[in-house]
């Protein structure tokens, strides 16, 4: 891919970013934080939605309206990553990480607003939409409140789908699943809006567990 950028003469260097990332991430995990060449043509894929260059996103068939789905094997550093590339991104893309099962935990407690709270009620001042990701999707369970059980992370990624269409309401998302996982825990009809929504990019299967 850095013979394709070069080709294309992208304003910037994907090669010093790269390292940007290594630096960021040996800063905040430590020295043990490492990016194996298998796993570069995801994170440049990310450097090119984060930097919002049209030119590479355009060759590597990024669509730089939509969110980012980043999917890979358990431990592989999607939310070390997802974290870094926050400190990198200007303040229009800035978002907050929230995990999905700190959310569904919420539900117990506060009910259905807090749905809300993630969805209609996800703006900032003077109605900009607030960019979220929510970290480890399909990890959290369906919890009760007042004996209703509620899927809150598909009524969050249904209504913020509306939100998307008619605000431009960006959303991103960490996970452990496949796409198949995804049908089978939140339904058809949720794969195929998150297939509008969001950019799909997957380590591989056989990435390295960086916690070990």
């Amino acid at each position: 891919m850095t013979s394709q950028i070069k080709t294309i003469q992208s304003p910037y260097d994907y090669c010093k970013g790269l390292q940007w990332v290594l630096m960021r991430g040996q800063q905040k995990y430590g020295h043990k934080f490492h990016i194996p060449d298998i796993e570069r043509p995801a994170l440049l894929k990310l450097l090119c939605w984060f930097l919002q260059d049209e030119a590479v996103a355009g060759e590597e068939g990024i669509d730089l309206n939509k969110g980012i789905l980043l999917s890979g094997p358990v431990g592989c550093g999607k939310s070390a990553f997802m974290k870094i590339f926050r400190s990198l991104c200007s303040d229009d893309l800035r978002y907050v990480m929230k995990p999905c099962q700190e959310i569904a935990l919420e539900f117990t407690q506060e009910g259905y607003g807090v749905i809300y709270h993630y969805t209609s009620c996800s703006f900032c001042l003077y109605n900009k939409p607030r960019t979220i990701c929510f970290d480890g999707l399909g990890c959290e369970e369906n919890m009760p409140y007042y004996g209703i059980t509620c899927n809150t992370m598909a009524d969050i990624l249904s209504l913020r789908y509306e939100l998307f269409i008619e605000h431009q309401m960006i959303t991103h998302i960490t996970t452990n699943l496949n796409s198949v996982e995804i049908e089978r825990r939140y339904g058809s009809r949720i794969r195929s809006r998150m297939r509008e929504m969001f950019n799909l990019v997957a380590f591989p299967q056989d990435s390295v567990d960086k916690r070990i």
